[in-house]
């Protein structure tokens, strides 16, 4: 419905203000619009900015829970540790005897008795 603003539009409209307000308001008129405009922009800024942190604080606090959640690292070596210091169970059903903990001896070239 309403396109963009040209060129005579925008002669119309400072033509217009000019005979409304007169041309020694106008000049004041103008600065504070820009001050306006430009207070504006930098509060639309500054929203944008905090909106993009908080969305990724919370994409950090989604990496980070699997991380909170994870055992702390004196648990892990508690469980290293008891793991090492505890004898593994014997898979071998066979009695131990004299004759089986013996090495056999290589009688071959170079071997010392």
């Amino acid at each position: 419905m309403f396109g963009s603003i040209g060129g005579p539009e925008v002669v119309l409209l400072f033509i217009a203000a000019l005979l409304l307000f007169g041309p020694r308001r106008l000049p004041d008129i103008g600065r504070t619009l820009g001050k306006t405009v430009a207070d504006f922009r930098r509060a639309t800024n500054e929203f944008k900015m905090n909106l993009e942190r908080e969305v990724r604080m919370e994409e950090l606090k989604d990496a980070v829970r699997p991380i909170e959640t994870a055992p702390p690292p004196q648990a892990l070596a508690r469980g290293v540790l008891l793991d090492l210091t505890q004898p593994a169970p014997s898979t071998d059903t066979k009695p131990k005897t004299p004759e089986s903990d013996a090495s056999p001896i290589d009688d071959g070239p170079g071997s010392i008795h």
